[in-house]
């Protein structure tokens, strides 16, 4: 019997605390018209100093647990970019956290794809019948590498994590991971990047020239690259899951900005009101982005039990993919 990756539980977690373009503009040059005017953005949640990745990790994998009315899981990926260390791997951390014993627990760095390859990797895993279960878990804080002054990323980008479980099932069950895109494209690597603390520019050089241990991007040339790449993504897994553009029913995208979310919708000839929208709220969440806007839509009524979703996501590396989905009945917490 082929076995398949099915969605059973939905899980979200933000940090209490809300910095909104007002907060900002205090410490900034700039306004909430020049915010939103640039990224629809509206506020983010941002963790304290004593919160890791990993605490945010934990609390949206209990609740995608308590999802899907289970207590355990096989297995764990943590797609994230901002690790508790650059060693050990915080998958291993979060599983603990958990109390889910000595499972394999794993990262996985696609930066904002991360999430699609962690679906990916787990989706194989329980094919393989290696494990029947695994939890995928975004999770960020993104604040922890952000230049204090650079008003670009700081408006962009918030703290939070979203988690699926993953369970093993039959491939036309409602939730059954569909067609699945993945890519990257390594000439790219240097538009979205921490330049510095890897082995290219170690954490010893930190004292010397051009050390930069900050978050950076270059925006229009990923403005322009992210609509191309999303939306050609996201029609392949359309067509291959046998659905044309207007029977999607929702667009998640990943939540990188209004304007390039927009931008994919129109490329691809979807309605814009089909287009999952959550960064106004949240901004940014990068590897959360994406499981964030899941909970969120189904939690407005946005998301329903049948309709066909298409997520798609793209990221440094750089990295891009898409999942077609049929929605399953559940209930994020």
């Amino acid at each position: 019997m082929t076995r398949a990756a099915v969605i059973s539980g939905l899980g979200s977690w933000l940090p209490p605390r809300i910095v909104t373009n007002d907060d900002l503009a205090r410490e900034l040059d700039t306004d909430d018209a020049w915010i939103r005017s640039r990224t629809g953005i509206g506020q983010r949640h941002t963790a304290d100093d004593r919160t890791a990745t990993s605490d945010l990790a934990v609390e949206a994998g209990r609740r995608a647990l308590k999802s899907a009315g289970r207590e355990g899981a096989d297995c764990v990926v943590v797609a994230t970019t901002t690790p508790d260390r650059p060693c050990p791997a915080t998958a291993p951390l979060v599983a603990t956290g958990l109390n889910l014993g000595t499972v394999p627990a794993f990262d996985v760095a696609a930066v904002c794809t991360g999430f699609l390859y962690g679906l990916g990797v787990a989706g194989g895993l329980i094919a393989a019948g290696t494990v029947d279960s695994v939890l995928v878990v975004g999770a960020e804080k993104f604040s922890s590498i952000l230049d204090p002054q650079d008003r670009s990323t700081r408006a962009i980008f918030g703290d939070g994590a979203g988690a699926v479980l993953l369970t093993a099932g039959d491939p036309d069950a409602p939730g059954a991971l569909g067609p699945l895109d993945l890519a990257s494209d390594g000439t790219g690597s240097d538009l979205i990047t921490v330049p510095s603390g890897g082995s290219r520019e170690p954490f010893a050089a930190r004292t010397g020239p051009g050390y930069d241990p900050y978050f950076r991007m270059v925006g229009k040339t990923v403005f322009r690259s992210a609509v191309e790449r999303m939306a050609a993504s996201a029609l392949d897994v359309a067509h291959r899951a046998g659905w044309s553009v207007d029977e999607v029913d929702l667009l998640v995208p990943h939540q990188a900005n209004l304007r390039i979310m927009h931008a994919v919708a129109d490329r691809m000839k979807l309605p814009r009101e089909r287009c999952a929208v959550h960064l106004d709220r949240v901004g940014n969440t990068a590897a959360a982005a994406v499981p964030l806007a899941l909970a969120d839509a189904v939690e407005r009524g946005a998301l329903r039990p049948g309709d066909r979703v298409v997520m798609t996501a793209f990221g440094g590396g750089i990295t891009w993919g898409a999942c077609a989905v049929r929605w399953p009945d559940v209930t994020p917490i």
